[in-house]
């Protein structure tokens, strides 16, 4: 169908793929957790038009580009590395602060604090930018893609498309699920400002091992 084939092999491998921790379901788990259901969602949606632009990149050949300019990849390597270094730090900053005034007490129904840096903070540029700035998702959406294409059907734009539109589907579950929680793990830290600055630290230090391990890639 469409030019797809073993679609249950490539179903299965994308679950796995998709459930696997990455800095963008990071993201949006600590959006939700920090500032609810609707921020979240804001977040997921940078997430998937992000990768909706990354599928249409490979498709479009950008992919070739990256592989063939060890410049340009790097370019947008380094760029996407400091990117989520900004985002740690942000994070970590947070977290400070929030250990910084863990002896104070908060009225039982008082919101759960931002983190520091979070003033003004735009969850789907946020993650769309993080999304865009993955050269190697671009690399990974043609590699796996290619995989389930035949290379016999006269229009593989529309298997390109079919196959990203289930990628689509298991990210968009797969959020929704992080979403809610989220702010079920949110109504726990609302009290406690320690184990909410350790959830920060955690997420902020998991960042910093993201923008390393994108900063080392080939």
């Amino acid at each position: 169908m469409l030019g797809i084939t073993d679609l249950p092999t490539y179903l299965v491998g994308l679950a796995l793929i998709i459930l696997l921790p990455g800095p963008n379901s990071l993201y949006v788990v600590s959006v939700a957790a920090r500032r609810g259901v609707r921020a979240g969602y804001r977040a997921a949606g940078g997430v998937v038009c992000g990768d909706a632009v990354l599928m249409a990149l490979s498709a479009g050949g950008v992919a070739s580009l990256l592989q063939a300019s060890p410049l340009a990849f790097s370019v947008v390597k380094f760029a996407g590395a400091g990117y989520l270094t900004w985002l740690a730090v942000g994070l970590l900053r947070g977290a400070w602060r929030l250990w910084r005034r863990r002896s104070e007490r908060r009225a039982p129904d008082a919101p759960a604090e931002a983190a520091v840096g979070d003033t003004g903070e735009r969850p789907y540029r946020r993650a769309l930018v993080a999304s865009l700035l993955n050269p190697k998702a671009i690399l990974f959406f043609v590699s796996f893609f290619v995989q389930f294409v035949d290379p016999a059907y006269p229009h593989p734009a529309l298997s390109f498309v079919a196959l990203g539109l289930w990628a689509q589907l298991f990210s968009i579950a797969y959020l929704s699920v992080l979403i809610f929680s989220g702010t079920r793990l949110a109504a726990a830290f609302r009290r406690r400002r320690r184990l909410q600055a350790g959830a920060s630290a955690a997420a902020g230090t998991a960042f910093l091992g993201f923008a390393a391990k994108l900063s080392l890639a080939s």
